[in-house]
């Protein structure tokens, strides 16, 4: 069906759509390259929201050389008027003779219709080329769009024996220098960063990007039932803050508030923040990828309510004992079947120490 010319192309727009991996939230990233007899005529990435689509920049490379080319569209192209008018209707204009895309959209306001109003206008669609790498790349915008929730994905330090800090809570520096400056590229490919207060009290976490250049800063996030964030908390300046909790303390909401941070008042569950009712109000508010970097007990609520997509784990050379404590509290299990199971994604080393992506097996 695909030729290899065709994945050459295709494997060209995936390499374009990753440079907006910092910057196109709450948008999909997506690349485009027009082939007119062999011959690349335009290229384009989708930058950031409420700008040019990625086929719209090709097309505008490529000028009246877009007729009769064959587009290679990392996404589906839309069909409905957003921010932006439909790219379906500009590649229909330039007269592009046949479109090769990687993946449909999930967008249920796309979902196969751009593909349709393509073919209806008498363009050749061809579907699913390298789609597995299409759908890695937006692995965020596919769960918020399918299910409502963003992507989440859990980043832990810990030492070989799975020790996140000392008995007496001393954690800084388990990891290196190297591994500390990799999370940073997590943090910015990421909608929002969460942590729980205790994080916050402790460590006085501040969660936003550092010695990388980005345009674009995550939504700091603190999961804080009760409302124990000091005034002064770093995370609270410098970029949008996030408070849940369960606790209507009109007085010290609106004193958050006036330091420029929202706070939300969720369902309960066990007296700390429904876990899930968090997820689906950064769902609707556009979050894609979530990376949450906590301590053992909130690691260890999300692993049991089944929330966590993806763990990110750097792990030190060293061994820290039993005194020292967990990366997640678990509870105890007496069956070997109750454990999470998980599917190995990559392991590189990231300086002196391991980093390992390890995706959560659903059932």
């Amino acid at each position: 069906m695909f030729t290899v010319q065709d994945s050459q192309w295709m494997a060209r727009a995936l390499r374009l759509a990753e440079q907006g991996l910092y910057s196109t939230s709450p948008n999909p990233r997506v690349g485009c390259v027009l082939v007119r007899d062999g011959v690349p005529v335009g290229s384009g990435w989708h930058r950031r929201a409420g700008e040019a689509h990625a086929e719209v920049h090709a097309l505008r490379e490529a000028a009246e050389a877009a007729c009769g080319a064959t587009a290679y569209v990392t996404l589906e192209p839309c069909s409905h008027h957003g921010r932006t008018p439909p790219c379906t209707d500009a590649l229909i204009a330039a007269g592009v003779a046949r479109v090769v895309v990687a993946v449909p959209d999930p967008n249920p306001r796309v979902a196969g219709s751009g593909i349709a109003k393509l073919r209806a206008a008498g363009i050749i669609i061809e579907c699913g080329l390298m789609e597995a790498a299409a759908r890695e790349l937006n692995a965020g915008f596919f769960a918020r769009m399918t299910r409502g929730t963003p992507w989440l994905r859990s980043k832990i330090a810990m030492s070989l024996d799975g020790r996140t800090a000392l008995g007496n809570g001393v954690s800084q520096w388990i990891t290196g220098e190297a591994a500390r400056r990799d999370v940073q590229h997590w943090r910015a490919r990421s909608c929002a960063v969460l942590t729980g207060i205790n994080t916050v009290l402790a460590d006085d976490a501040r969660l936003n990007v550092r010695e990388l250049d980005t345009q674009r800063q995550p939504l700091r996030v603190v999961l804080d039932s009760q409302l124990r964030i000091p005034f002064e908390a770093r995370v609270l300046y410098g970029g949008d803050a996030l408070v849940y909790s369960v606790r209507h303390d009109a007085q010290k909401i609106a004193v958050l508030q006036d330091l420029g941070a929202t706070v939300v008042v969720v369902p309960e569950t066990g007296g700390q923040v429904d876990l899930g009712a968090v997820l689906a109000d950064l769902g609707q508010r556009g979050c894609n990828e979530l990376l949450v970097e906590a301590g053992s007990t909130l690691n260890g609520a999300l692993l049991r309510a089944g929330l966590v997509d993806e763990l990110l784990l750097y792990v030190a050379p060293q061994l820290l004992g039993d005194a020292a404590r967990s990366m997640a509290q678990l509870g105890e299990l007496t069956r070997l079947e109750q454990g999470i199971a998980l599917d190995w994604q990559d392991v590189r080393s990231v300086g002196k120490d391991l980093r390992i992506m390890a995706r959560v097996r659903k059932e």
